[in-house]
């Protein structure tokens, strides 16, 4: 040693230090990629995202190469650091001390905190190159690697630990979810809104969207025929239930541009109509809004009645309700106020009993509890735990419900105001 010039040994400490910076920043970085990102750039033809997806798939050898080329080059380090010093101090007591400050902060910052704090901040641009050394090296220092890995395996395997080919990462659907939500610009907030709202139908039943049996507009067939036509000649829908005397007797269901074709040709008569009718799909109740959406594209249906364990109707539920619930209202805001939810001039809004909850979050962009009764009557009813009386008042959920008008045992009008938080103290 003392035959190699100061300059050279110098020279050897800077690469050294370089070369365990390295290996301390490969390690953080390819730690901390993306690894969806690493798998798509891997998928695409990435050479340095296929290495380092190589490298991944044995994380136990990965990490001994790393710590063998870190440790060997640390301790190559530390030693040609006491001899340089003491070339330069000479043999002292001190000398063995100032070496020792040397070592540690070099170690703490030029090879470890430094180069994985760059790292963490940009894995991608360190990781990818680090995988063509690092591969070199692993295939090199095989035998030395196997034999480190093995000792360290099977000491985890005394404690009950399994080392295996790591298998390729799994989102269940909440991760899923932050994911989308955390993506930022990379996707628009409507589309957000749109993934999660797929994410969210397995937690929603048709019950949930359907309208309710009260208020189905069907045909029924025991009606005077001028009055089927009329009608049919007034009704906002395109496929509407036909019965006879009551829902519970479902005959068809019926298309009603078929049935204005019939009448603009004359030959709208009770069997050609009749004839024009197709048969009714039925849901059972509490089937998930993801699994009819998927029976709705299976048996091309659009519309389906909704039945409980007995067979009785309880509701109907179109397709364009289960849409709604992933893309939105496809109605203006102005058409969002319709007869049912009626706005106010004091802000207030006048509301039939009969709307649905989640109707009413969506159109005015409430909170009102959705996790037990459907519809407004209904959580009336449940939170007085009695029948209502015209002159009602009750706060749920920080919303001010007026009873305005019932009719037998149920609310017919209630008037509904979003109460602002109270004021800090």
């Amino acid at each position: 040693m003392d035959d190699i010039p100061l300059s050279v040994l110098i020279g050897v400490l800077i690469f050294l230090i370089l070369l365990s910076a390295f290996f301390s920043a490969a390690e953080i970085a390819i730690v901390t990629l993306n690894r969806y990102r690493l798998r798509h750039l891997a998928e695409s033809g990435h050479r340095g995202a296929r290495l380092v997806a190589k490298l991944l798939e044995r994380p136990d050898r990965l990490i001994g190469v790393i710590l063998l080329g870190s440790n060997s080059v640390n301790a190559l380090f530390s030693a040609l650091t006491t001899v340089t010093v003491i070339r330069v101090w000479g043999e002292k007591e001190s000398a063995i001390g100032i070496a020792a400050l040397i070592i540690a902060l070099v170690v703490l910052i030029l090879t470890d905190l430094a180069p994985k704090t760059l790292a963490a901040l940009h894995p991608e641009r360190i990781a990818y190159p680090s995988a063509f050394i690092l591969r070199p090296l692993l295939k090199l220092s095989y035998p030395v690697v196997w034999v480190i890995s093995g000792l360290a395996n099977g000491l985890l395997r005394l404690i009950g630990v399994k080392v295996q080919a790591r298998a390729a990462e799994q989102l269940s659907t909440e991760e899923f979810k932050t994911l989308v939500l955390e993506a930022g610009v990379l996707i628009p907030e409507t589309h957000q809104d749109m993934l999660v709202a797929i994410l969210e139908l397995e937690k929603l039943a048709v019950d949930d969207v359907m309208v309710p049996r009260g208020k189905i507009e069907g045909i029924d067939l025991e009606a005077d025929w001028d009055e089927i036509a009329a009608q049919l000649g007034t009704s906002r829908y395109t496929r509407q239930p036909v019965y006879r005397g009551n829902l519970d007797n479902i005959a068809g269901i019926v298309h009603l541009r078929k049935v204005m074709h019939l009448m603009h040709t004359g030959d709208f008569t009770r069997e050609t109509f009749m004839a024009r009718m197709v048969e009714p799909y039925f849901i059972p109740q509490g089937t998930p809004l993801s699994t009819a959406l998927l029976n709705f594209r299976a048996n091309k249906q659009r519309m389906a009645l909704i039945v409980n364990e007995y067979g009785d109707i309880l509701g109907l539920v179109t397709l364009e309700e289960i849409l709604e619930e992933i893309v939105g209202d496809f109605t203006s805001p102005r058409a969002a106020f319709a007869e049912d939810i009626q706005p106010q001039p004091d802000g207030s809004f006048l509301v039939q009993g009969n709307v649905t909850l989640r109707d009413l979050n969506r159109r005015l962009d409430w909170e009102l509890p959705i996790t037990g009764p459907k519809t407004l009557n209904g959580l009336i009813v449940e939170y007085l735990e009695d029948l209502p009386e015209a002159g009602t008042s009750l706060m749920v959920n920080g919303y001010q419900v007026d009873v305005v008008r019932t009719r037998g045992t149920s609310v017919q009008l209630a008037r509904i105001r979003r109460m602002p938080p109270p004021a800090e103290t």
